[in-house]
């Protein structure tokens, strides 16, 4: 299969939606990351999805949807802390998790009797949801376990010749994947931090539960409820380690571990470093940190390194969605100077 990339106009946008309608996978554009884009009333189409990521059966996936009508059909119910919330903070970053009606396949929701539901902001995904006519499956547009691309060119490093176009909508403008609370237990339960901050969701629920499993790895055996909830995820080639520490003590440590070290650091650390250096946003900016982290990702394996220790944020508000992501990549391999 030959992979087109295609400046996103409305001779693309209706290129994409077509290949949609047939069962076709296309590439994304969203204000979080790129999205793999199929029919998710389409059991074989979001199949291929799998197939093109590699990525794990048991992994729900995110439906995408362009008007408030279209959530009626994939819940059982559309409960009114969901109204408030798709209210206040939709089109944007946040994925709401509901119980699922008949018409959503086994193979979207992993199994689960839930279905997680997100509005994008970013038009292009809007129009192609419009024109494809149906609600969009769309997990991240990468090789499972790598960083989630926020432009169309790690889409194509990724994906070509394992999807027949992706369209490019520019850069991500959050750069990290949304924020996913489900309202299917007993109380709020945020699965997935991302760029609405639980206290934002607080502000529409009152109280909400952080899952453990937001800062400490899955417990064995148990079924992730959301995407991005498995043990190793947005992970480069190269090994990373979180380095706990204020700026003196961690320029200290990278630089007596130096040895085929980089460093993952903020833009003012930058000048303290002794090794190559990948900077991700700076300490003070958590939203600055959110925008560059996976492609700094990324580039951790062009500098040559075997080991990247990473400067660990604060896990306050978007930090939170900034800490997570981290890691997952690094494994949970935290050293607290």
């Amino acid at each position: 299969m030959k992979t087109e990339i295609l400046k996103a106009t409305e001779e693309s946008i209706e290129k994409a939606a077509e290949i949609i309608k047939d069962g076709g996978v296309v590439g994304l554009p969203t204000e979080t990351v790129y999205g793999l884009g199929a029919n998710a009333f389409d059991s074989s189409a979001v199949e291929k999805i799998f197939e093109a990521k590699g990525r794990p059966k048991d992994n729900p996936m995110i439906v995408h949807v362009s008007s408030i009508d279209e959530v009626y059909p994939l819940v059982k119910k559309f409960p009114e802390e969901a109204k408030k919330l798709a209210e206040k903070y939709w089109p944007g970053p946040l994925t709401i998790i509901m119980p699922k009606s008949d018409k959503v396949p086994a193979r979207t929701s992993g199994n689960l009797d839930t279905v997680a539901v997100r509005m994008p902001s970013h038009p292009v995904m809007r129009k192609v949801i419009e024109k494809s006519g149906c609600p969009i499956a769309a997990p991240s547009a990468n090789l499972s376990g790598s960083p989630s691309p926020t432009n169309a060119k790690y889409v194509f490093d990724d994906m070509d010749g394992r999807i027949e176009l992706i369209l490019d909508g520019g850069e991500c403008e959050v750069g990290l994947e949304s924020t996913v609370i489900t309202l299917a237990t007993e109380k709020p339960r945020l699965l997935r931090p991302g760029g609405i901050t639980p206290e934002q969701l607080e502000e529409v629920l009152g109280e909400i539960i952080i899952d453990k499993a937001v800062k400490s790895k899955l417990e064995e055996n148990a079924k992730a409820s959301s995407p991005g909830m498995k043990y190793k995820h947005y992970a480069p080639k190269i090994k990373v380690v979180i380095i706990k520490a204020d700026k003196e003590k961690y320029a200290e440590y990278v630089s007596s571990h130096s040895k085929n070290a980089a460093a993952l650091c903020f833009e003012d650390d930058a000048q303290n470093m002794s090794v190559p250096t990948v900077t991700y946003g700076r300490s003070d900016d958590s939203s600055s940190q959110a925008k560059r982290l996976f492609d700094a990702l990324r580039e951790l394996d062009e500098t040559g390194a075997e080991i990247a220790f990473a400067h660990c944020p604060s896990d306050e508000g978007v930090g939170l969605a900034v800490y997570n992501r981290l890691l997952r990549s690094a494994g949970f391999e935290v050293i607290e100077l």
